[in-house]
């Protein structure tokens, strides 16, 4: 039989993961967007498909670059890496050594034509076709999920301790999981408690498994995690394994686009069919997913509803979206229906790619920062989707 904490009716758990920026997957999604960055300081105009990946002390950069920019992808991989910190092969690959190949030509002529090619940006197509979610709650004031916001900032923790030496033998990779007690309210659903904690971290083989625990509940969970939601019954987790000193692509291959959960709602709401990482603002995979959390979070933040999903899709080729969708749980806001607020989004929006590049300014190189510690719920990072919008 399992082992597992009954619950009262009308109450649930749910837990939401996150990664470190020194997890191979995260790295290879900072990689990726540190190169489309460096594109887009240069040429705003940059049309960036790359990917990443990593094993052992080597990476791989493959993908699709047309740009009139000048840059030196090798240092750009190899400044990342010592940036996140990997700076010897015993810790999982060492940024003087590695290996990089490079494996990248220009942007299919095909997906040129029918995109930008002879277009005014306001009449861009969708880079692809496909369909892209956003999510939206009133549970905390990034209205964002709790259990997936606790989460992000645990692994941002980890690297914060790291960095300054307050817990010098950590090393960068991480994982980091919460699950919190939620109480259903009619259509509303409330945050009550922590339920438990798990993180598992790289770390030096001289520091012992009590000392660690010891440390990362003193300096990483209590410093983050409320102590109005922790009580006598939460459970830490701290490195179950009992050993994590082989880490990074040294012990996992890395590849980007493989911690989409991770970037987006930590299992909330929904997500769609492509990742964000290494692909400039023409792929409606990472422009339109921020224009859907840019919508949901407006609606939340007009008090229209309590939670919000939002959906678009598009067609390769063509600049209006083929439908938008919006589902409010139930919790849309006395006197009005879904229906309304589905009129509400496209009266206020405009979400043809070229008007979600523009209303949003995504030609700026701010994406690297969005490739650790989500992409969504920190408005602390100027990212222009998480300013809501106000709605007529």
């Amino acid at each position: 039989m399992m082992k597992i904490k009954p619950l009262k009716d009308g109450h649930f758990y749910f837990a939401s993961e996150s990664v470190t920026e020194g997890h191979p997957d995260k790295m290879c999604d900072q990689i990726s967007d540190s190169i489309l960055d460096a594109c887009l300081a240069q040429d705003i105009n940059a049309k960036v498909a790359c990917e990443s990946v990593a094993k052992g002390n080597m990476i791989l950069i493959a993908g699709e670059i047309s740009t009139t920019a000048n840059i030196n992808m090798e240092q750009i991989v190899r400044d990342r890496i010592k940036e996140i910190g990997y700076d010897s092969e015993d810790k999982g690959m060492n940024y003087k050594t590695c290996e990089v190949l490079l494996k990248v030509n220009k942007q299919c002529p095909e997906i040129a034509q029918c995109v930008h090619e002879n277009k005014q940006e306001e009449d861009f197509g969708a880079g692809d076709q496909g369909h892209m979610f956003g999510y939206a709650t009133d549970e905390t004031e990034e209205f964002f999920p709790l259990s997936h916001l606790l989460a992000l900032k645990l692994s941002e923790k980890l690297m914060e301790v790291r960095k300054n030496g307050t817990l010098d033998w950590l090393r960068p990779d991480g994982k980091t999981q919460v699950t919190v007690e939620y109480k259903k309210d009619g259509k509303n659903i409330i945050p009550l408690r922590v339920q438990n904690v798990l993180i598992s971290t790289q770390h030096n083989p001289d520091v012992s498994n009590e000392i660690i625990k010891k440390e990362i509940i003193k300096h990483v969970i209590t410093a983050v995690i409320p102590s109005n939601l922790l009580d006598d019954e939460t459970e830490m987790f701290v490195n179950p394994s009992g050993i994590f000193v082989i880490g990074g692509p040294e012990a996992d291959a890395g590849l980007t686009g493989r911690k989409i959960i991770v970037d987006t709602y930590g299992g909330w709401g929904a997500h769609g069919g492509g990742a964000f990482s290494g692909k400039d603002p023409t792929k409606v995979d990472r422009s339109a997913a921020y224009a859907a959390r840019w919508v949901a979070k407006s609606l939340c933040s007009a008090k229209l509803c309590k939670r919000v999903l939002v959906q678009i899709s598009y067609s390769i080729g063509l600049a209006d979206p083929l439908s938008v969708h919006v589902d409010t749980f139930g919790t849309v806001v006395e006197g009005k229906t879904d229906k309304d607020l589905y009129e509400i989004v496209v009266n206020n929006f405009n979400l043809r790619p070229g008007h979600i590049i523009r209303d949003l300014d995504l030609k700026r190189p701010v994406y690297q920062k969005t490739a650790a510690y989500g992409h969504f719920g920190r408005n602390n990072m100027n990212f222009t989707w998480e300013t809501p919008r106000k709605l007529n």
